[in-house]
């Protein structure tokens, strides 16, 4: 049994409270994803003691199946690639993606602290981020991404220039330092980890919160771990939930750093705002179970604030994962700019939904077609060079540092996990002629919604614009302008060419459902991560971080973000309410 953690003296009566059966500790963290271990290490490193709590079995939440990837602003892996950036046009092109209009000028309006964590970000995200990661170790491959890129005037929605930056060994390692750092901490005694423990109640004393009470989950439905090649993963399993064993922590400050509600697909329904269309009637899970938004709801029956719950980033590539994890389990397979994107009945999508320009434009678009998937159609040729699938367990060549593997993805030729996932078939359809393609894609969804006459057509029409100094096709017009940045020529977009050309086939189609993923909207909180009250005013002793806060003051991404922004978020508004606290306790 490990040694108890002594309370200073020096605190108020009612936070010094120390009763047999409960751990106390300076701060209790409820959520062990990078946002609580950002939190952790803060708050160890200033002196604290801490209790990390988590309802699953292991540490990392989400992150541990990312692609690593985040926001960086005028970095010099964007100036070796001849990317000219700033903190100004950054924050630009923020303004013009999250939209904010609850107000932003009143202490009590929705985006009014919101809007101040997105500055706060963007500032940090335009050096310090870079800085404080690379201190620890962390490193990133030489090619900077370009996702979200919009189509609309300057001053709209996307990023203006590449800005994702890819993590050498992806989510795990991004969390590695971190993980390093806290589990540091568990060894000299500072830190207790409390897995399996799930929190039911925030416990609240003369107004102020002081700790929390739960129940101690059985094993197995705790998660487990080794399921995953690369590092442990804590996912939540089928289980009876017989333990009645509770447990009692008293603590001067709470963190929460729980997530969203993503893996609860009631939930996401109950919240999806009419601007999107209608809810699908079947999405698949990008987050696990475990996902669930308890902490949101139990937060505010504590007295916090709960705002933008309508904003959500749900994706529209997703696919089944050929080895799932946790029930209805997806992955994004990611595209270039030169897939053709079709809705169920083999129709062209409008300007500007093409891939990676504004996912969710495209949402709503899909979603009022009145069907719940749509198609990828392309080449062979564009495949090879364009196609991947997102995440740590789909790429095992960045996740295990592979030290080759830029050089490797400069060279024509399909990934692994991707070459598996279109043998499948569960999603896909490969034919060496179009009138095969269009008979698979119909055996596929059970339906002959699509007619070959139809399709024909449509692609005819655009293959004619191929090798036309002049076109007006927009999506042409966008692969040529994608094709001006070095990274995207070496890498991520192909040389324009006839989808019906023999010699680039054969044909593939990919069928996509939408993939449930980020809340973009949550508690309340000012720039110390204070959790806020539905009056404005503190609520004391409670703070939240990561996506529980929106990541960052109940929704700095505000309608819409930029990719890169989530991870970078949670790091940011971890590391800075750990700091918050540490100061305050």
């Amino acid at each position: 049994m490990s040694t108890p953690v002594t309370i200073r003296r020096t605190r108020p009566a009612h936070r010094r409270r120390a009763r047999r059966g409960v751990t106390d500790a300076d701060v209790v963290v409820v959520g062990a994803g990078i946002a609580g271990l950002a939190a952790t290490a803060e708050l160890v490193e200033a002196g604290r003691t801490v209790v990390l709590v988590d309802q699953q079995g292991g540490l990392g939440g989400q992150a541990l199946w990312s692609s690593g990837g985040l926001f960086m602003i005028d970095t010099p892996e964007q100036r070796r690639m001849g990317i000219r950036d700033s903190t100004e046009l950054a924050w630009q092109d923020w303004l013009g993606t999250a939209g904010f209009d609850r107000g932003v000028q009143d202490p009590e309006g929705q985006d009014f602290w919101a809007a101040q964590w997105a500055r706060a970000f963007v500032e940090f995200a335009s050096g310090e981020l870079r800085a404080w990661l690379r201190a620890q170790g962390v490193r990133w491959f030489p090619l900077v991404y370009w996702h979200e890129r919009g189509a609309q005037l300057a001053g709209g929605q996307g990023n203006s220039v590449p800005r994702l930056h890819i993590t050498r060994g992806t989510g795990p390692g991004l969390l590695a330092p971190l993980e390093r750092r806290v589990r540091a901490a568990v060894e000299r005694g500072t830190v207790r980890l409390r897995l399996g423990h799930r929190v039911d109640e925030l416990v609240v004393t003369a107004g102020a919160v002081t700790g929390v009470r739960g129940t101690i989950r059985p094993p197995d439905c705790a998660g487990t771990d080794g399921a995953v090649p690369y590092q442990r993963a804590a996912v939540s399993v089928p289980c009876a939930e017989a333990s009645s064993e509770a447990f009692e922590i008293s603590a001067q400050a709470v963190i929460v750093t729980s997530g969203g509600v993503g893996g609860d697909q009631a939930l996401v329904r109950a919240n999806w705002p009419p601007r999107l269309g209608p809810p699908p009637r079947r999405m698949l899970a990008g987050v696990p179970g475990h996902v669930d938004g308890r902490m949101l709801a139990i937060s505010e029956r504590a007295g916090a604030r709960l705002v933008n719950s309508d904003r959500m980033w749900h994706l529209p590539e997703g696919i089944r994962d050929g080895h799932p994890i946790w029930a209805g389990h997806g992955t994004r397979i990611l595209a270039g700019p030169s897939a053709l994107w079709l809705d169920a009945c083999g129709h062209r999508l409008p300007a500007p939904n093409f891939p990676g320009v504004d996912t969710l434009t495209t949402l709503r678009a899909i979603a009022e077609s009145g069907h719940d998937h749509s198609w990828f159609v392309l080449t062979r040729k564009i495949a090879e060079r364009e196609l991947a699938l997102a995440g740590a367990a789909q790429n095992p060549d960045l996740t295990g540092r592979d030290p080759l593997a830029m050089v490797k993805r400069l060279m024509p030729r399909m990934t692994p996990p991707l070459r598996a996932f279109l043998s499948l078939g569960a999603d896909s359809v490969v034919a060496p002629t179009l009138p095969k393609l269009v008979e698979g894609m119909n055996d596929l969804v059970g339906q002959p919604l699509i007619r070959l006459d139809d399709l024909k057509r449509q692609i005819e029409l655009r293959d004619r614009e191929i090798g036309k100094r002049f076109a007006k096709d927009a999506q042409l017009t966008a692969i040529r302008d994608a094709r001006r940045y070095l990274g995207n020529r070496l890498i991520f977009t192909a040389a324009p060419h006839r989808i019906l050309d023999p010699g680039a086939g054969p044909l593939i189609a990919v069928r996509l459902t939408v993939l449930t993923r980020e809340t973009l909207g949550g508690l309340q909180t000012d720039l110390s991560g204070r959790v806020l009250r539905p009056d404005g005013e503190v609520l004391p002793g409670l703070y939240a971080a990561g996506e529980a806060a929106g990541f960052g003051g109940g929704g700095m991404h505000g309608y819409r973000a930029l990719e890169g922004g989530f991870l970078g978020g949670c790091l940011f508004s971890g590391h800075r309410t750990g700091r918050a606290v540490a100061h305050a306790t």
